[in-house]
């Protein structure tokens, strides 16, 4: 979800990488100890796998990379937990949960929206079913799954076939082949809103835009789509089966998939009082200040999103991970389970990060591997990372639209700090990938967007990325959805790169000589290389002429000698031409209109498309149908008649030259679904 909650329209979530699964073994989960002893020292590093960090350098460190990144950032509150070896080391809370009145944050009472970490609890629910053989995960989902929210084969009968059905291990895997749609309907702000999960499901229903099993591309649909099949083979509500299962037996007392809505016979029971006073205000920082936000009600999705903690009851959930499914008396899940929550079930491609029985895999200093979650809804962002191999768990969760980089950061500087190198310098480039320039360069587009309708056209102006070899031999990626300038150098393995300072891993899918697509360390989706249509700035270099020739079809329109010599189909061709070249430049204030309010994450996600983006879609759709009219008109006005009641030469080029400009910034809207104002 992390990448919707950078949706700020870069002009939501918890973020935001086919080939064939890579399988690597890790240690049994009921064996962190041998594990650590078998993973050899980084270089340089101040402990050695089997040494526990000390607490209070631990709580020294942790301080302050919090505090600082929270006064630069702008973060209101945050809370911290880390666990090593069946310990807490440290659990802490930092800043407030609340202004008004001001509440500091307590780490064992504050519950804030973990969001994407709410997955982790239903892989669980999900495994628990396999292990009493209810379940398959090479089985299609739609067994499980109630007739009315089955995946469908196709939408539409224009729709493409695939090959096979959508299996359980492809929800696991991100891998079922579903575009992914969120705006105006993932979260809600109003409670009346909020839907059961299986109506949300039906009503909400992705198309299909890739063979299941091919790559990872991100999918809250998919997880919330496991949490219903769950739910119907165990006949127990979602948030029902999470509590008996994992919630009670855990004693996390203060952790709920429910929410603070008013009482709805069709919804889930909700959150109690005892819990929701003690609710974090989610915070966007604008204008200088904190500013608070409403509640983010995500029940319509719950097995995907809609899990609130503290960071106490994080760390008991985290040390029953370590622990390979037990604590303290209570078994959650058994040793085969645990030990899938370890071993890769399918990655990108080798290196890259991939999906451990839908646990994500975090590239850690040192050479560590972890496997835990990220969570972002607008306003909360956190992290939880379990690494077996030091026998260390860390989480992180902020309450601020800005919180995203310190629970990002958090849990690799923690193991850098104390079992990562030290000194190492940034690695050299390669002079000789700069042979190899043609293959990598170039333009990239995310495949986890929408692929119709104005959500297809916003996210694709936030989701290009560029790839770019240096004159010293280093591969840069930057660009989509805030994605910060980062480098790369060759591995050696063909079409793999590692971080120029840093333990990530990404690849390239190269076909015939030239790469097609390249999978991000994440692992959490994919960059297909595009052409020439499906670019950013063929877009604004169409809308920059259409601009200004809509400018002057007007501005000639009212200068021009009204008494000039035309036929009549000149004369109704100049009035067509001068219709669309108003409805051009409304389109576009309109758009402009709506852009100019697209950092305000809330007012994207709770409003799509609002009634700007809607007037901009269906002005540019009247002036592409009649910018049919006037190509169709184009051969008469050429035509003329009599000698002296004929446009000349020179207006007949203009008047041709505009439609051209204006059909080619039609069809590249409608390519990139702009014009489709009855679609989201």
């Amino acid at each position: 979800m992390r990448v919707l909650a950078k949706i700020a329209v870069a002009m939501a979530l918890g973020a935001a990488a086919g080939v064939a699964g890579l399988s690597r073994a890790q240690a049994p989960a009921t064996q962190p100890v041998s594990a650590a002893a078998a993973t050899p020292a980084a270089a340089g590093a101040r402990l050695t796998p089997g040494a526990p960090i000390p607490a209070a350098e631990l709580e020294a460190f942790v301080d302050g990379v919090v505090r600082t990144t929270m006064a630069d950032q702008h973060i209101a509150g945050a809370a911290v937990a880390v666990v090593q070896n069946g310990q807490v080391v440290l659990k802490k809370g930092y800043g407030f949960s609340n202004m008004d009145p001001a509440t500091p944050v307590d780490p064992d009472k504050t519950l804030f929206r973990l969001a994407s970490i709410s997955k982790t609890f239903t892989w669980i629910t999900l495994m628990k079913e396999v292990e009493g053989g209810h379940m398959r995960l090479t089985a299609p989902v739609n067994l499980y799954l109630p007739e009315a929210v089955q995946v469908k084969d196709k939408l539409h009968l224009w729709d493409h076939a695939f090959s096979r059905q959508v299996l359980v291990r492809d929800l696991m895997t991100h891998t079922p082949g579903f575009e992914d749609r969120a705006l105006g309907q993932l979260f809600e702000r109003d409670p009346d809103r909020v839907r059961p999960l299986a109506e949300y499901l039906r009503q909400e229903r992705p198309r299909r835009v890739r063979e299941p099993g091919q790559f990872p591309v991100y999918s809250n649909y998919g997880a919330a789509l496991a949490g219903e099949a769950v739910s119907n083979v165990s006949g127990v509500q979602f948030q029902d089966l999470a509590e008996s299962e994992i919630i009670r037996p855990l004693g996390l007392s203060h952790t709920t998939f429910r929410e603070p809505y008013p009482a709805r016979a069709e919804l889930p029971a909700p959150m109690p009082g005892n819990l929701a006073s003690t609710l974090s205000t989610g915070y966007r920082w604008a204008g200088g200040g904190f500013q608070p936000q409403t509640f983010e009600y995500a029940t319509q999705i719950a097995p995907a999103a809609a899990l609130s903690s503290t960071a106490g009851d994080m760390a008991r959930y985290m040390e029953m991970l370590l622990a390979g499914g037990q604590l303290d008396g209570a078994s959650i899940y058994n040793a085969d389970t645990a030990k899938g929550f370890r071993t890769t079930l399918q990655s990108a491609a080798p290196g890259v990060n991939g999906f451990d029985n839908g646990f994500m895999e975090f590239s850690l200093p040192g050479g560590f591997n972890g496997q835990g979650h990220n969570g972002d809804t607008l306003w909360f962002h956190s992290s939880l990372v379990t690494v077996p191999a030091l026998g260390l768990g860390i989480f992180v969760t902020t309450n601020t639209d800005t919180g995203d980089r310190l629970a990002d950061e958090l849990p690799k500087r923690i193991v850098g700090q104390f079992y990562g190198p030290v000194g190492d310098l940034p690695r050299s480039g390669v002079p000789a990938l700069v042979d190899d320039k043609a293959v990598y360069d170039g333009t990239y587009l995310n495949d986890r967007r929408a692929y119709t309708g104005l959500e297809k056209f916003v996210l694709m102006l936030v989701s290009e990325a560029r790839v770019r070899v240096t004159k010293d031999g280093r591969l840069l990626t930057y660009g989509a959805r805030g994605m910060s300038e980062r480098a790369w150098v060759p591995t050696g393995e063909p079409g793999q790169f590692r971080e120029v300072s840093g333990p990530a891993v990404m690849a390239f899918e190269v076909q015939d000589g030239r790469a097609t697509r390249w999978f991000p360390a994440s692992g959490t989706t994919a960059f297909e290389r595009v052409g020439a249509l499906e670019r950013l700035n063929t877009l604004v270099t169409l809308a920059v002429l259409a601009g200004l020739a809509a400018v002057a079809t007007l501005a000639g329109h009212l200068v021009r000698d009204r008494q000039s010599r035309q036929t009549v189909t000149q004369g109704r061709g100049s009035l067509v031409q001068s219709t669309i070249a108003a409805l051009w430049l409304i389109a576009m204030a309109s758009a402009a209109a709506w852009g100019a309010g697209a950092a305000d994450m809330g007012r994207i996600m709770y409003h799509f498309p609002g009634p700007l983006l809607l007037m901009a879609s269906a002005c540019a759709l009247v002036a592409a149908l009649l910018t049919l009219v006037t190509i169709g008109m184009s051969p008469f006005i050429w035509r003329g008649g009599r000698r002296v009641d004929s446009w000349t030469t020179g207006r007949k080029l203009r008047f041709t030259t505009t439609t051209i400009i204006f059909a080619a910034f039609a069809f590249v809207l409608m390519w990139w679904g702009a014009l489709e104002p009855w679609s989201r």
